[in-house]
């Protein structure tokens, strides 16, 4: 029996798995850059290969496996695939996530620097 967290039921342990492995595949910085710049708007692979600083080849690679995942999803244009994230809910975690260690980060370098002579 799934005990309650506040007014929320313990997650069964399929969802625990899936879970996990989502954020085994985010544990990536280059996956998880990818993930940021799509929570930006829809791309191609080349144009996120030049964001993220990859290489095309490495970028395809990352971006099958968050597609097989279900966290981005593509459409064809021509002889283009162009990448997104169809779900508001993993743009709001990606969004959140990054922006709140940004945030961490951000006033320790303020500090750094004004310490500066």
């Amino acid at each position: 029996m799934a005990t309650l967290a506040g007014d929320l039921e313990d997650p069964s342990a399929e969802v625990l798995t899936e879970a996990a492995a989502v954020f085994g595949l985010l544990a990536s910085s280059a996956r998880l850059h990818l993930m940021w710049a799509l929570s930006q708007g829809e791309s191609d692979v080349t144009h996120l290969a030049d964001r993220v600083g990859g290489a095309l080849p490495a970028v395809s690679q990352h971006l099958a496996k968050l597609k097989l995942a279900g966290l981005v999803r593509s459409r064809r244009e021509g002889r283009r695939h162009v990448y997104y994230i169809d779900d508001p809910g993993i743009v709001a975690v990606v969004r959140v996530l990054v922006g709140q260690l940004t945030a961490r980060t951000v006033p320790a370098a303020h500090r750094t620097a004004s310490r500066r002579p």
